[in-house]
């Protein structure tokens, strides 16, 4: 099959990771895949929740939302219908979820880092693109309290990118696009550390259950992805990421 945007079966969208995006947050990256543009803000307090007072430990959690017109048609927002929308719990828990695996809770000492990802611009892919350019917001922002002398080591252990992949007219592709994503036969969201580990895998067989076989083509592809997005990273992270303890160079 012919892709939307003509990209081979296994290339990921142009990328752009744009850092100090805002002012005034201690970490903020506008990341850019594609046609999906995310805001991700690192934003830093001297507090955590109840069950990690007295321990010495800190915490990452995140929030996500989608502005009223990153899509084609306007969404609402969550204040007016009075709850949240199902859908931003299931992705901000993703993406908390994906951090909180590559830190060291001690080394950040008792102090909560928020990351708030806003999609202002959606074309797929959303969730992945705001835990790869979370990442980079949070390493920002651990940097910042390492200057600060706040901290002594660099609380992150790994790099951590996320990616889509799924099956179109039976073939295997790497980051969807939506036109793509809401035609796929199988859907996967993949996220990986720059060890090759595997830190989430969410994959659904959403026209008809998939093989074995199938499932090992996604992951590779993945794989693949997840490791080219780690690259990227580094490069926009420049020297800082030289002190995160999972790079390799």
């Amino acid at each position: 099959m012919e892709r939307v945007d003509k990209r081979e079966y296994g290339m990921i969208r142009p990328v752009k990771i744009t850092r100090n995006y805002i002012k005034y947050p201690e970490g903020s990256v506008l990341i850019e895949m594609g046609e999906t543009k995310v805001i991700c803000n690192a934003s830093v307090e001297d507090r955590v929740p109840p069950f990690k007072k007295g321990t010495g430990e800190g915490w990452v959690t995140a929030e996500y939302s989608m502005l009223p017109r990153a899509t084609e048609t306007r969404n609402q927002r969550d204040i007016n219908k009075l709850r949240m929308n199902n859908r931003s719990v299931e992705i901000q828990r993703l993406i908390g979820r994906a951090l909180r695996s590559v830190v060291d809770f001690k080394a950040l000492g008792e102090r909560t880092i928020t990351l708030d990802c806003d999609v202002i611009q959606a074309d797929g892919g959303t969730r992945t693109a705001s835990i790869t350019g979370s990442f980079v917001a949070l390493a920002d922002a651990c940097y910042h309290l390492l200057q600060k002398e706040m901290i002594k080591e660099m609380p992150i252990k790994n790099f951590v990118s996320a990616i889509s992949v799924g099956v179109v007219e039976g073939t295997p592709l790497l980051d969807l696009c939506y036109e793509e994503d809401s035609r796929a036969e199988v859907d996967m969201n993949i996220v990986m550390t720059d060890k090759g580990e595997y830190i989430e895998v969410q994959g659904t067989g959403e026209k008809y259950p998939f093989s074995y076989e199938m499932l090992n083509n996604l992951l590779e592809l993945g794989n693949k992805g997840t490791r080219e997005l780690i690259e990227k990273q580094k490069e926009a992270l420049g020297e800082i990421a030289n002190i995160i303890g999972g790079s390799n160079e």
